[in-house]
């Protein structure tokens, strides 16, 4: 396939609020050894995307500097050495960055093929939010069957992910959220109980259950000590954001004498290799699920390219369910 030389993107004309992202007309990227190009037909929006926006979270050195880490359609073009992928396929995939456009440069073994039965909108919501998910939960937090899990807010793209993936591997799940509407959620999707932050204190409903034998939490600030306290003995507290500030007072008796693990990562900064790791996991015991039918995306609302905008303000309102996609395609 010919690749066009031009397509729409959109970029951060500099830090600041949802009307700082605005269209642009930029080259279509060419793909080097071992990399495929997509012509997207929807990318997710996603967390990270909204702090590369306010300014705080850069490209890693040779990402695109355009916003969007994950997104599905067809492959538009490989590179030398790629073996797996043939122009047309139908993929979803991890982007290094630059999903805010019609065209996105990936590795070839970070894309997976779209699960059976799936939409490419749903498709696009899968790899930011999977990848994340089994690194910190299965892989990080080595949860097993029968063992209490609590994710912090649980009706997010990421939340409604973990419920789901905790159930899979037969653990009890309990999840927070700030509505009794977003509670219910989380329950339908397989919690066991989801606290209403505002109304109830997950430490003492956690501490009746004899404590979470581990916690998923990208909230931060004082939820750091509070957690700690929700834990049971030989615990483990996985942390992937700070939502509320990364800086906090912590007392680490408790840590030691109750046998404690505190640990986190983040996705981006990962070697290409052991995004490729990840890939292999899920598609071997993640993907026949989504086929299936037992575990699928929770989508929230979709907006066409150019009401990026639009996409982040509702994610920064905090109202949405699931994830939130553009349909670049429209």
């Amino acid at each position: 396939m010919t690749l066009p030389q031009t397509m729409r993107a959109i970029e951060v004309s500099g830090p600041g609020g949802p009307d700082v992202l605005r269209p642009v007309t930029r080259p279509v990227p060419v793909p080097g050894a071992g990399q495929i190009v997509i012509r997207l037909a929807h990318a997710g929006v996603n967390r990270p995307d909204v702090l590369q926006r306010a300014g705080s979270y850069a490209p890693p050195p040779g990402a695109s500097d355009l916003p969007g880490l994950e997104g599905a359609g067809h492959v538009a073009a490989v590179g030398a050495g790629v073996t797996r992928w043939r122009v047309g396929d139908p993929v979803c995939a991890l982007l290094p960055g630059g999903g805010y456009a019609e065209y996105a440069l990936t590795a070839a073994d970070h894309a997976l093929p779209v699960p059976a039965g799936l939409s490419l909108a749903q498709a696009a919501c899968l790899p930011e939010t999977f990848f994340t998910v089994w690194t910190n939960v299965v892989r990080r937090g080595a949860l097993r069957a029968g063992e209490r899990f609590l994710v912090h807010g649980g009706s997010s793209g990421i939340g409604t992910t973990a419920i789901q993936l905790a159930r899979l591997r037969g653990a009890r799940v309990f999840a927070t959220a700030g509505s009794d509407a977003k509670c219910a959620a989380c329950v339908a999707l397989g919690a066991e109980r989801a606290i209403n932050y505002r109304s109830h204190d997950f430490v003492a409903v956690m501490q009746a259950e004899g404590g979470a034998d581990l916690i998923l939490d990208m909230v931060g600030g004082d939820y750091l000590p509070r957690n700690i306290d929700a834990l049971a003995d030989d615990g483990r507290l996985v942390q992937i954001a700070f939502l509320q500030g990364a800086e906090v007072t912590l007392n680490f008796a408790q840590t030691m004498v109750r046998r404690l693990t505190v640990t986190g990562s983040t996705l981006r900064p990962q070697s290409l290799s052991a995004k490729a790791a990840i890939a292999r996991e899920l598609e071997h015991q993640v993907w026949p699920h989504l086929a299936s039918g037992r575990i699928a995306p929770v989508m929230d609302k979709a907006f066409a390219l150019e009401d990026a905008a639009r996409a982040h303000a509702r994610m920064e309102s905090g109202a949405h369910i699931g994830k939130i996609v553009l349909d670049i395609a429209r």
